[in-house]
């Protein structure tokens, strides 16, 4: 299997100009390209007859904080007369837009919605970019590392006024002291609740 992938891999360098690289990881192959040639490499997977990537299978984002290009767009494609996957990775920068690529796999449609409302990565051309799994009006975006892991709002229905409340998020302080002991050990201090179990 990795001789075939390593000279598809080759195939993909040699005939598609917006390939930057291609590596084999955990039995697929990775190509790497840049957004400004991500619509012409998926329509170069898709057609060329020796690729015939015609199924999107995904597309997700990975949020490298630490790096100049924060983020990673990640297509993962199969061709079923190959019986092959292959995956295409796109590095963007905080505020870059990537091309959508909805006019070469419609399919695509939801899985860019969702990495725009997860990552806040958008994609230019989208026919419908807007909010998939979050709540309307829902402020930032919840898979990027430096995100709240409380969030920012808490919601609750309010009988008096019969309607759902908005609320900043409160934290009691019995809640953000940890002691990091597995549970198995026990502390040496009786847990809140378990007072009444001796």
């Amino acid at each position: 299997m990795s001789e075939a992938l390593n000279d598809l891999g080759a195939h993909i360098r040699d005939a598609c100009e917006g390939v930057t690289d291609t590596r084999i990881a955990h039995g697929e192959l990775t190509v790497f390209t840049t957004p400004a040639a991500i619509v012409d490499v998926a329509k170069f997977l898709r057609d060329d007859g020796q690729c015939a990537f015609v199924n999107i299978i995904d597309v997700c984002g990975v949020d490298w904080p630490g790096r100049a290009q924060r983020f990673d767009v990640v297509y993962h494609l199969l061709s079923p007369t190959q019986n092959m996957r292959i995956r295409i990775k796109v590095a963007v920068e905080e505020d870059e837009v990537v091309p959508s690529i909805t006019s070469i796999f419609p399919g695509a449609d939801w899985f860019e919605r969702e990495t725009w409302d997860m990552y806040g990565i958008p994609f230019s051309g989208h026919p419908d970019l807007r909010r998939i799994l979050t709540d309307y009006g829902f402020e930032g975006h919840p898979l990027r590392k430096d995100f709240p892991t409380t969030g920012f709002v808490e919601l609750r229905y309010d009988e008096e006024a019969k309607r759902v409340i908005y609320e900043p998020v409160e934290l009691r302080q019995e809640f953000r002291s940890f002691d990091f002991l597995s549970p198995w050990e026990g502390p040496e201090y009786v847990l809140p609740g378990d007072e009444k179990a001796s």
